[in-house]
């Protein structure tokens, strides 16, 4: 027990205050619960953490409460040192995995600090570390910082960069100076720093400042007379200029190639989106998982709650589906009072409606049917929290709309062949036994009828042996006919699943006496043969059902062996089921025609017949009743000749109480 203990797996994943946290603290969750492991959940405490922002803070709590809510343990440490101390804690706990957000943070050059995740894997190479992508609602608060709080306010770290590039280009500058340089290699150093500037720094602001700042040093300390911002000579004027415009370009055209960056990766994170789905989707096996997969998509994409309102199978708009809304959707008012009345109409008009639309543009989500060909499967939608969609976004939306629609598409079309394929056989069944029954019946009822004649025109004439003879066919005749509706209208219950098991505890020599009573009157032109258990064998069965397979397989071997043939009937029980096996000494069955012998109408050939042909129907039902009793039935060869049908029924237990 203990080294099963020491072999179970433990993950371990990181808390912050990161909106996408929950994402990786879910991932981490059905990790566990796949390796059935030990979850705990670590943060880092920073010693500034009461200058973290409210919001951050109320997050973070919301973050912990969800790990809570997964049955991870919370550990927190206090310390500033983050991966090395998630790392030593791994070690110290015997942690195998742990499951850790993508930071937003990146390298900006090669002598910067590693992210985090690098530094984990660094700090604990013996541990697995998964790596959990991003959400849309990074990638969008990023984008929103970098072109926002980051244009408008500027950061310590880039105004001491930038301080510091202009430092070093001026003293380069003045290096050129001392060895003769002309100004034109200043000139060329200035436009480096500024340039560099763009590059490292994340406002343009930094790089537009820089470039000012570079034509006052260059005229300040380069220009006559120096450490003024005069100038003897006029053509300078246009030196300044021509400088100012330089510098600007080049931080202007280093700005774009950063925001076509991250561009590249809103487009790359969007384009896995639509992959991820689109594969997801192929393995969807209903519709159910479809409108499941399409909303968690969704909210992946745009990280905005989703509603569905699916199709019902009576071709109405169904009630309202919430696949994986936020714990505060309903206390933010996601919810619109008349989201009834927008699905419907999007849903008949299949027109999007909602927020920022021209229909129902009060409305705080935006409502999207999910339709295709004309076929309207049902309606989604998105709280947009008072925002709009990108025209990027409401691309990838509507593609991933699509995607859905043609999954459902492809489940419904395969559930109409699907039908039509039940269809077709059930036709293809009644008209096989039309055909079956039609030349079947045809025998008897021409020998009732002839007999019945036969009696009519010369009942004088005729001798008792003769009589007897023939009232003894009609007989036959009659029994055989009822056998055949007998079957057919078990078979018909079973097909409809309209057959009801009386079960009961019954003694299995009592069945097969029962049987024996109902058997075919030329049963006495065969040695039939019982060898009971010793022991009193008792199963939970339908008497009437379980007699009406042991006719049919005592009929089924007087049918096809020759009169004086031996038919044995004996019972066992091995392996908590009682085995009863009806044996003849016949021809036997070829093996070709085995595989088909429970098939229903399958006859095969029959060199011993009585003029009757089989309808084939007999053994398929008895694999039917055998079956839904819970047991099997076989057919092997009987040694050294004949076949061996054997059929199984599980034991009941029976306790006597003195």
């Amino acid at each position: 027990m203990d080294k099963v203990l020491e072999s179970r797996e433990r993950i371990l994943v990181c808390l912050s205050s990161s909106p996408s946290n929950q994402k990786v603290i879910d991932a981490a969750a059905r990790m566990a619960e796949a390796f059935q492991a030990s979850l705990s959940a670590i943060y880092v405490k920073p010693a500034n953490y009461d200058s973290i922002p409210e919001p951050d803070k109320i997050r973070l709590q919301s973050n912990i409460r969800f790990a809570e809510q997964n049955g991870a343990t919370i550990i927190t440490i206090i310390g500033n040192n983050v991966p090395l101390q998630i790392s030593e804690y791994a070690h110290i706990s015997g942690t195998t995995k742990i499951v850790v957000g993508r930071s937003g943070a990146r390298r900006q050059h090669f002598w910067s600090k590693a992210s985090l995740t690098e530094q984990i894997i660094l700090n604990a190479p013996d541990v697995d570390v998964y790596i959990i992508p991003d959400s849309s609602a990074d990638i969008r608060q990023q984008n929103k910082k970098l072109d926002l709080k980051n244009q408008i306010r500027p950061t310590l770290r880039d105004s001491l960069l930038t301080l510091s590039l202009l430092a070093a280009s001026t003293g380069v500058g003045l290096l050129f100076t001392l060895f003769g340089f002309s100004e034109a290699n200043i000139i060329t150093v200035f436009i480096l720093g500024v340039l560099l500037v763009a590059v490292f720094t994340v406002s343009p602001i930094y790089s537009i400042a820089s470039s000012l700042i570079s034509v006052l040093l260059f005229n300040w300390f380069f220009i006559a007379p120096r450490f003024s911002f005069h100038t003897y000579e006029p053509e300078y004027a246009v030196t300044f200029g021509i400088m100012l415009i330089s510098a600007l370009i080049t931080g202007t055209l280093a700005n774009q190639l950063k925001e076509s960056a991250r561009q590249s990766s809103c487009e790359a994170f969007h384009a896995k989106v639509l992959f991820d789905t689109n594969q997801l989707l192929q393995k969807a096996e209903c519709a159910d998982d479809v409108i499941r997969i399409t909303a968690q998509q969704v909210k992946t994409l745009l990280d905005r709650d989703v509603v569905v309102f699916p199709l019902t199978k009576n071709k109405e708009l169904g009630n309202m589906m919430k696949p994986d809304i936020s714990p505060d959707y309903y206390s933010k008012s996601g919810q619109d009072e008349n989201e009834s009345e927008i699905a419907e109409w999007v849903f008949i008009n299949q027109t999007a409606a909602g927020a920022h639309t021209g229909n129902y543009k009060e409305a705080k989500s935006l409502y999207h049917p999910i339709c295709i060909n004309g076929y309207c499967y049902g309606v989604i939608a998105i709280y947009l929290h008072s925002e709009s969609l990108e025209s990027f976004e409401y691309s990838v939306f509507s593609s991933i709309i699509g995607e859905c629609a043609l999954a459902l598409e492809g489940l419904r079309n395969a559930e109409e062949k699907k039908q039509a394929a039940i269809a077709m056989r059930n036709e293809q069944l009644r008209s096989n036994l039309l055909r079956s029954i039609s030349h079947d019946i045809r025998t008897p009822l021409t020998s009732i009828s002839g007999n019945a004649s036969n009696l009519l025109k010369y009942y004088e004439q005729l001798d008792a042996d003769t009589l007897k003879q023939i009232f003894t066919d009609i007989y036959d005749d009659a029994e055989w006919l009822i056998s055949l509706v007998e079957n057919l209208l078990s078979i018909s219950r079973i097909e409809n699943g309209q057959m009801d098991l009386h079960q009961s505890l019954e003694v299995v020599n009592d069945v097969i006496a029962e049987a024996l009573r109902h058997i075919d009157k030329k049963s006495v032109r065969y040695h039939i043969i019982v060898q009971p258990s010793s022991d009193v064998l008792i199963a939970r069965m339908d008497a009437r059902l379980i007699t009406q397979v042991l006719i049919n397989l005592i009929n089924n071997a007087i049918k096809n062996t020759r009169a004086g043939s031996e038919i044995r009937i004996r019972s066992e029980q091995a392996d908590g089921f009682i085995y009863v096996h009806v044996e003849d000494n016949g021809p036997g069955i070829p093996d070709s025609m085995k595989p088909h012998i429970f098939e229903m109408f399958f006859t095969g050939q029959n060199d011993v017949s009585d003029g009757r042909r089989g309808t084939g129907l007999g053994l398929a039902l008895c694999k039917s009743i055998v079956e839904a009793h819970g047991g099997t039935i076989t057919l092997t060869d009987n040694d050294p000749s004949g076949c061996c049908f054997t059929f199984s029924l599980p034991v009941e237990e029976v306790t006597i109480n003195e």
